[in-house]
């Protein structure tokens, strides 16, 4: 499974993929206006930092407009996926540019039907949101699950990246179900490496060790 951080600030993705653990980006308009940087220069400062996918979204609502925004984000580096919305013209424009090879990452899905839109229409990235699912009393892993499963059913090559996770049990519950990737906030990330019988054992090891008196440099 791939790690993406769903995150515009730059600190935190240098950090971050110092530990090889990030694979690809994900960004939206509300993340870049939290960073205060201009859109554009923001982008290209990730993908320079990133080598993997980074998602940049459109915030036009039309197909022809979305074409031409996608023009200039394409322009920032070769790793740039597009980002469109799942409406009509969303898939409109994400036949269009992966029919010329351009990565896209269909953003706000919400139903396997829509998954199933995108998929057709070439996505490289189907971005299902389960936090915002469960936020409304619906479980949305069962819609990761049902994603999964139509797309083995037919070998489209478009990748799940279940994106609105929440906690470590989303990821964990994401990677059984066989989804390609999961884009999760710097502290979701950062909280897998955390057990506290990890901490525990350490700390006995480093107290052993100190009884020892030595050093090893």
């Amino acid at each position: 499974m791939k790690f993406f951080v769903d995150t515009a600030d730059l600190n935190e993705i240098k950090d971050l993929a110092a530990t090889g653990m990030v694979d690809g980006v994900t960004t939206n308009p509300s993340l870049a206006a939290k960073s205060g940087k201009k859109f554009l220069d923001l982008i290209a400062e990730i993908c320079a930092v990133v080598p993997g996918p980074v998602s940049a979204e459109v915030t036009a609502l039309d197909h022809a407009t979305m074409m031409k925004e996608a023009a200039v984000l394409k322009k920032i580096a070769k790793n740039v996926t597009i980002k469109v919305p799942l409406t009509p013209d969303g898939l409109k424009t994400c036949k269009a540019l992966s029919s010329e090879g351009t990565m896209v990452n269909v953003t706000l899905c919400f139903s396997a039907n829509q998954a199933l839109l995108a998929a057709k229409a070439g996505a490289s990235f189907i971005s299902p949101f389960v936090g915002r699912l469960d936020d409304i009393g619906q479980d949305g892993m069962d819609l990761i699950a049902d994603i999964c499963q139509i797309y083995n059913n037919y070998d489209f090559k478009t990748e799940v990246l279940v994106a609105s996770i929440r906690h470590p049990v989303h990821v964990l519950q994401a990677a059984k179900l066989g989804a390609h990737v999961g884009t999760m906030p710097p502290s979701t990330l950062r909280a897998l490496f955390n057990h506290p019988l990890t901490e525990k054992g350490l700390k006995a090891f480093l107290d052993d060790w100190a009884k020892t008196g030595q050093s090893i440099i």
